[in-house]
């Protein structure tokens, strides 16, 4: 389990300083450090809030919990919103500046690519500087970047500043999960407050799928990126004043990111996700037997693989903080949340994707006949969000994770069946959209409030990290691999090579038969994600319920995270 970072002492920024969460780890550290360890008995390591914390979950007023709540929900709402909208106007981007078909997917995977791949160096940042610093810097340059973007004259300026819009929501999305990780103690209200966030990203889709729908139908796309510039800026303002300043921070002792930011490590990661990225990016537009395709994917994994070889050793070491704690992944459960936020991740998104396909390239319809057909995902996500922050308290989260992985499968399951493409939308396609974001609005916060609690008050912005990296990791693969299939379908059926295969042609078997093929490799994923939920969480208490926290290390060196009100939550 993770260990403080560099500097010691109660590291935790929340309002409620008597409250710090402190993991197993720690307290054996801890312990060490003072010549004690020998107290400690084998089996059973405490983690408790001190006797005069306070009775309500609520560290401020209900109005100023709900404005904060709202505010970093900003974020989530912000890079989904950002990532939509683009996908919807690309065309008429490409037009406008004279971009290349085979080069528009850059306006997109500039902006995924720097989001992916500074996640992790963010956020160990933002625990040391304050979680508050970071998400307002994060998104103020998201909303310059995004207000000149409209204003660049050609293909590469507009990239560049892309990619520069998806640094500062690298910075702002994981720092919004820290800070509800550490203003919020166990309970309903922190519930409340990861429902509410994870509900950002489906409402953020709708509506980027209606702004630029609507925008461009009646004026120009240049007004999508001034809206989205403008939303920043309030989201940036009412950051500034509702967001509580750090009581404490790793700097105020004396940590700086010049001595304990290991930046071996962070060069490591970045540009290892930056070569794996790219490459599953530019795989299917290339070409997968392109030699640097490959000679990229190889050097990723072996970026990749020297990053965790480089953390052990500083985890064991003591030298320096690590970027990230391997040893966190001794947990199996732990390990296991992050393999189903990747796989849940990407068959979610996958099935939104061919969905988008199959409407608009493949039915021919409008963006705006488009974008209502995916309404029903906001609206649903809203009353969604509502309904799980109160089961999360009430149910064990191996039941919650089951459903949630479950109704994801099965909405890929409507778009990948041989239901004729003619049949009513209220048949199979608005179902399918409520199941899918019903499922993910259930499995996300879980997962994201299971990883908060199985980490320190001082991990809380990398634990967000961590798990958005995950998820943009599954997402590019599974995209690929879904690609890939659609590809190679397409051209067995079109008896051409898959250099030749040629786009979706609306209304044509071959271009329904590759869309058909791509949703059940994401129903494959969904249910891969089913089947590590029922092998690694099953019997699992209820994450969300308040209570005091007691960690219990077992012979085998995992660590169970459990409430005294309900007897068992592992991690």
């Amino acid at each position: 389990m993770a260990t403080p970072a560099v500097g010691g002492g109660n590291n935790d920024i929340s309002p409620h300083r008597e409250y710090h969460q402190q993991t197993a780890g720690e307290k054996i550290q801890a312990r060490s450090d003072d010549s004690e360890l020998s107290d400690l008995t084998d089996n059973t390591v405490a983690q408790e809030t001190h006797d005069d914390a306070p009775k309500s979950d609520l560290p401020f007023s209900k109005a100023r919990c709900i404005a904060l709540v709202a505010t970093v929900t900003g974020a989530s709402f912000l890079n989904t919103l950002s990532g939509q909208a683009v996908v919807i106007i690309l065309p008429t981007i490409g037009r406008d500046l004279g971009i290349p078909d085979a080069r528009l997917q850059w306006i997109v995977s500039a902006y995924s690519l720097t989001f992916g791949c500074f996640l992790l160096l963010w956020g160990r940042i933002a625990d040391i500087y304050g979680k508050r610093r970071m998400f307002i810097w994060g998104s103020a340059w998201f909303a310059m970047t995004m207000l000149v973007n409209p204003f660049l004259p050609n293909e590469i300026a507009f990239d560049l500043f892309r990619g520069l819009s998806g640094l500062g929501a690298a910075a702002n999305v994981p720092t919004a999960i820290g800070i509800l990780g550490t203003t919020f103690r166990p309970g309903k209200a922190k519930n409340y407050a990861f429902s509410c966030y994870s509900a950002g990203a489906p409402v953020g889709a709708v509506f980027g799928n209606l702004l630029a729908g609507f925008v461009s139908e009646y004026t120009s796309w240049k007004w999508v990126f001034v809206i989205m510039g403008l939303l920043a800026v309030v989201v940036t303002v009412a950051a500034f004043f509702i967001l509580p300043p750090p009581n404490h921070t790793l700097h105020d002792e004396g940590v700086t990111a010049k001595n304990s930011v290991d930046w071996l490590g962070a060069g490591l990661v970045t540009a290892g996700l930056l070569a794996l990225l790219f490459a599953l990016t530019q795989g299917n537009v290339v070409g997968w037997r392109t030699p640097w395709i490959s000679v990229l994917i190889v050097v990723s994994i072996i970026l990749v693989a020297m990053f965790v070889f480089w953390q052990r050793h500083l985890e064991k070491t003591k030298k320096r903080a690590p970027i990230m704690k391997v040893s966190v992944f001794h947990s199996t459960q732990f390990s296991a949340a992050m393999a189903i936020m990747a796989l849940f991740f990407s068959s979610f998104n996958g099935l939104l994707v061919y969905a988008t396909y199959f409407y608009q390239d493949f039915q021919g319809l409008s963006t705006l006949q488009t974008t209502l057909r995916f309404l029903p995902t906001g609206i649903v996500g809203v009353i969604t969000a509502f309904v799980v922050s109160q089961l999360l308290a009430r149910v064990p989260t191996y039941l919650l994770l089951a459903v949630g992985t479950f109704c994801v499968s099965i909405s890929s399951i409507l778009f990948a069946a041989p239901i004729p493409p003619e049949t009513t939308y209220w048949a199979y396609g608005f179902p399918a959209m409520v199941l899918s974001v019903f499922g993910a609005d259930t499995t996300w916060p879980s997962l994201i409030l299971f990883t908060s609690h199985s980490l320190p008050q001082s991990d809380q912005a990398l634990g967000g990290a961590l798990v958005n990296a995950m998820g943009q990791v599954g997402r590019a693969i599974g995209l690929a691999v879904a690609t890939a299939i659609q590809t190679a379908v397409m051209a067995r059926d079109r008896g051409v090579d898959v250099e030749d295969v040629g786009p979706v042609i609306p209304w044509d078997s071959a271009s329904l038969e590759g869309l058909r093929a791509a949703e059940w490799w994401n129903f494959a994923l969904g249910c891969a994600a089913f089947v590590v939920v029922l092998v690694a969480f099953r019997g699992s208490g209820i994450i969300g319920k308040a209570g005091v926290v007691k960690a219990e290390r077992r012979p085998d060196n995992n660590i169970i995270v459990d409430s005294k009100a309900d007897g068992g939550v592992k991690v």
